[in-house]
Formats: structure tokens, C-alpha cells, sequence
């Protein structure tokens, strides 16, 4: 089986886990902050905090942000359903903007139009988290402009996209956002094994994101409400979760960093080759912008939606691991039951009708795409 997406782990890495094995620390050592510098750096924010997965890390922004009951959170449906359950963890409510049909990202014309009716309804949400979906960053400039407008704080959802660039920036500067959330799970850019990451340039939001990650536990004197009883002293100031990263994760995690140019040129190449060879096919592709870079975590297409079912079926019978991302959020059972229902969202509701992503990754050799390519044509004859 040809799988939709997997790691790629090489000697170096596995020698990065075994020293860190090694060591006198397997968490809460300094592999963790070194590896937290490391992503900050290569992104250009000021500050980095690694938690357990990128949930934790939505759970945390929010909770940094101050987000809880009685307050709304807007998200797109085509995302995984994390980027709106994070709301839901803090007691707020969740609704959602239609993507652009082209990108599969949030749509801006809905998202003003949305704004537009809850600013007359006097129901504003309080954050905002666009999701880079497959890798290709959001129109960041313009979300950033219209949350602004309307009081609205903006998290990032680049569970896909380390290493994309908007505008000649990467994803992760927080020059739009509040907070920038990665991903490190293996099928991803980048791998801690299971791994998240919070970016931001407020140093207010990183203390408290590092303070949530671990209890809401302080030993900084200037944060405590008396003097310290001595060197052991902690205090709890507020409730916190375990969230930790271990230094076993975050060896690997760097060691993987040093590889993000390779990774994404392999991908980069990979969705090049596929955009030439499917140009013939009866299938949609993702739009690209001149002004953005994607990381290409997926690489997702659409079929018509009544052939979608017999195509996966046939792919996968033929050792093609594709796979459909996303089940639109506000159809799961869970959002159902919150009120919403089929025909909400029309756009991404068409998209999934007809999505199949499939395979990417570094290690997916010319013979192994070529095999997915030949089946693909094979299956819409």
C-alpha cells in the first residue's frame, strides 16, 4: 500500500532520539527550548512553545486569549475537527465561514458578508482561526484586516503549513495573527512522533502558554501572590494542563528541522509532477497564488461526486492509500446536535462531495507516483 502520507526518518534522527536517551533528561531538559528557539527562528517570531500536539496548542491559544463561555469562535468547516473543538474545550460557541471553492481555504467574501451580519446582529465572534489547509497558506492580509476591523483576535491554524510563505514571509511570523499553531504528527512537514507548537511576538501570550502547557505552574517570582518559601517553591496561579513535549520529541523534532528545506522540495516537486500529469484528467485542482508558497502537506483533488465512492474504492484495492480530507466539521454528529445541519455550507459541503487526496511525501519515489497516476487514470475511464 501506497499511503496517503508518512514520516521520513533517516539515521541522523534516529541518533538525535538515541542521545537524547542518553542524556540526563527525557523532559523538561533542554531539548525542548532549543528545539522551540529553532522553529522560532526559522519562522521570524519572537517566541515558541511546544506542547503535546497541535490540539493542545489550539486549546492553549485560546485559552491564553482568554476565551470562555458566552464567546464565539468563527473557523472554516474544511479543516479537521480540532481547529473548532479547541472552542468548545473553553465553554464557547462555534460557527463557521465558507471556503473559496478554488483554494479551499476560508473564503473572504463570506467572511465579510458573515461579519457584516453579526455586526447588525451584535454577536461579534471573539477569535478567529483560518486553517492553511493542504499547506497553502490563507489570504492572511485580508482576514487579519477584517478581524481587525471588527475586535476580533486571529489564531492561525498552520497544522499543515510549516515552511509556506505568504507575501515573502513565512507562515508563523506572526504578522497576522495572534498565535501561529504547528502540527508535528507524522504525516506532516516535520515529526516529533506526536508534537504541536505555539508562535507568537506578545510575550504576555508565551508566558501563559508556557504556563498553561504545565499545570499553570509559576516558579517566576514576580508572578506569584507572596514572597518564595526558597528554591523549591512553586505556585499554581491559574488551571493548567499537562501538555509537555518531551526532550525524546524534541531531539527528534530538531533533528527533522534541519531537513524542512529537503522536505519541502521533495514536496514541492512531488506536486509539480502531479500537476502536469493530471493536467488531462476530469479532476479539479487546487488553485495556486502568486503571492504564497505552499508547504504541500496534501495534495487534494476532486472528482465528480457521484464517481468519488467506486474511484477511492478501485484506488485503494489497487494499493493507492488515498484518503478524503475533510468531512466537513458542522455535518459530524457532535456539531449536528449544536443545530447545524446539511446545506450550511455549501461550498465546502461540494468540495467533499468529491475529495480525494493523494499520496505525498518525501520518501514517495517517480515509480510510486507514477502507479498512482496510472491508476487514477485508469479508475475515471
Amino acid at each position: 500500500m501506497i499511503p496517503y502520507g508518512r514520516q521520513s526518518i533517516s539515521d541522523a534522527d534516529v541518533e538525535a532520539v538515541l542521545a537524547a536517551l542518553r542524556s540526563d533528561w527525557l523532559t523538561q531538559g533542554p531539548a525542548v527550548p532549543a528545539f522551540e528557539a529553532a522553529v522560532a527562528a526559522r519562522c521570524g517570531a519572537a517566541y515558541a512553545v511546544a506542547v503535546s500536539n497541535a490540539t493542545a496548542a489550539l486549546h492553549l491559544a485560546c485559552l491564553a486569549l482568554d476565551l470562555g463561555p458566552g464567546d464565539l469562535v468563527w473557523t472554516t468547516p474544511n479543516t479537521f475537527v480540532a481547529s473548532a473543538n479547541c472552542a468548545r474545550y473553553c465553554g464557547a460557541d462555534v460557527d463557521f465561514v465558507d471556503i473559496d471553492p478554488a483554494t479551499l481555504n476560508l473564503s473572504v467574501t463570506a467572511l465579510a458578508e458573515k461579519f457584516a451580519r453579526a455586526e447588525a446582529a451584535g454577536r461579534l465572534p471573539k477569535i478567529l482561526i483560518p486553517v492553511h489547509f493542504s499547506g497553502q497558506p490563507a489570504d492572511l492580509a485580508e482576514i487579519a484586516d477584517l478581524a481587525r476591523r471588527h475586535g476580533c483576535r486571529v489564531i492561525e491554524d498552520a497544522s499543515h503549513a510549516i515552511g509556506a510563505t505568504y507575501r515573502d514571509e513565512p507562515v508563523g511570523s506572526g504578522r497576522y495573527s495572534d498565535i501561529t499553531v504547528f502540527s508535528f504528527h507524522p504525516v506532516k512537514i516535520v515529526t516529533t512522533g506526536e508534537g504541536g507548537m505555539a508562535l507568537t511576538n506578545d510575550p504576555e501570550l508565551a508566558r501563559r502558554l508556557a504556563r498553561l502547557r504545565s499545570h499553570g505552574i509559576t516558579r517566576e517570582a514576580e508572578e506569584m501572590d507572596e514572597a518564595s518559601h526558597g528554591p523549591w517553591y512553586y505556585q499554581q496561579t491559574e488551571l493548567g494542563y499537562n501538555y509537555r513535549l518531551t526532550d525524546l520529541q524534541a531531539a527528534l523534532g530538531l533533528s527533522q528541522l534541519r531537513r524542512l528545506d529537503e522536505f519541502l522540495a521533495a514536496r514541492r516537486r512531488l506536486a509539480d509532477r502531479y500537476d502536469r500529469e493530471l493536467a488531462c484528467l476530469p479532476v479539479r485542482r487546487l488553485a495556486r497564488r502568486d503571492d504564497r508558497q505552499s508547504a504541500w502537506h496534501l495534495y487534494p483533488v476532486q472528482v465528480a461526486a457521484p464517481r468519488r465512492q467506486a474511484l477511492f474504492t478501485q484506488l485503494r484495492e489497487h494499493g493507492i492509500g488515498v484518503q478524503v480530507h475533510y468531512i466537513p466539521v458542522h455535518l459530524q454528529p457532535y456539531y449536528r446536535r449544536l443545530g447545524f445541519a446539511a446545506g450550511d455550507f455549501p461550498a465546502a459541503e461540494a468540495y467533499y462531495a468529491g475529495a480525494v487526496s493523494l499520496p505525498l511525501y518525501p520518501d514517495l519515489d517517480p515509480a510510486a507516483q507514477d502507479k498512482v497516476v496510472a491508476a487514477l487514470k485508469d479508475a475515471l475511464r
